[in-house]
């Protein structure tokens, strides 16, 4: 338990023994009534359609996020730890055990990844391509599979719109806290169509995202915090033109 929530923890033990001890003649001490949402962003007193729209809105505006956690697509597993803006995003990738890097910069996708990706990649088993891509930045061609198949965990707006939908009738789960951040939780089909976490501090960021039907759970942290996506040397990038070997 953190250092804040341990402290926020104490705060309400501590309000509670003193309001079961003190009465006044009309009942217990005014005040002993802790308000969930005193000092909040009040997007905990909001039904939760205008939860949702108002989180949405959030993610929409700001100019970068960091994701990390799973997504389950198609029956595959990917891990993801992902840096993104609207001008493209860098991070990793790990599937069944086997990681690569992602890095997008305008419409331009790099992927780097060792000689395991490369000699396993849609069946490959030519040692030798995997000894030439090893630890480079190979440009992926928009024509080319890979591009449509990885791209989407590098853009920003894709991802999130995909990610952020809650299936059935939403509703509220009380109070909870991600990371020391006090959260107002919402869900879809009580559960069953996912809950997410949305920040009662400061702007009502998605916080926290566990998928319907067990498709994944992510984390969404650094909200507004722009970073730098930088061109990879000529000498550290391979360029195969139009199709990347298979």
């Amino acid at each position: 338990m953190t250092a804040i929530a341990l402290g926020r923890t104490r705060r309400t033990s501590l309000v509670s023994a003193v309001c079961a001890l003190v009465v006044t003649g009309t009942g217990l001490l005014a005040g002993c009534s802790e308000d969930p949402d005193a000092g909040t962003n009040g997007v905990g007193k909001l039904s939760a359609d205008k939860i949702q729209s108002r989180t949405r809105a959030a993610a929409e505006s700001a100019e970068a996020v960091r994701l990390s956690g799973t997504v389950v697509t198609n029956g595959r597993t990917y891990t993801l730890d992902m840096s993104l803006k609207s001008g493209g995003g860098s991070g990793s990738v790990t599937s069944k055990g086997v990681a690569f890097g992602l890095l997008r910069i305008g419409e331009q996708l790099y992927l780097k990844a060792g000689a395991e990706f490369w000699n396993h990649v849609d069946g490959n088993k030519d040692a030798s391509a995997g000894g030439t891509l090893d630890g480079k930045y190979v440009k992926v061609p928009q024509g080319d599979p890979s591009y449509k198949k990885f791209s989407g965990f590098t853009d920003k707006d894709v991802l999130l719109d995909g990610l952020l939908t809650l299936h059935g009738a939403l509703a509220t789960d009380g109070h909870h806290e991600q990371a020391g951040t006090r959260t107002i939780r919402i869900t879809g089909d009580e559960g069953s169509g996912g809950k997410l976490d949305v920040s009662l501090e400061g702007t009502p960021y998605p916080l926290r995202l566990e998928r319907a039907g067990g498709a994944g759970t992510l984390t969404f942290s650094s909200w507004g915090k722009d970073f730098t996506l930088t061109e990879p040397k000529k000498s550290d990038t391979v360029d195969y033109g139009k199709k990347l070997p298979t």
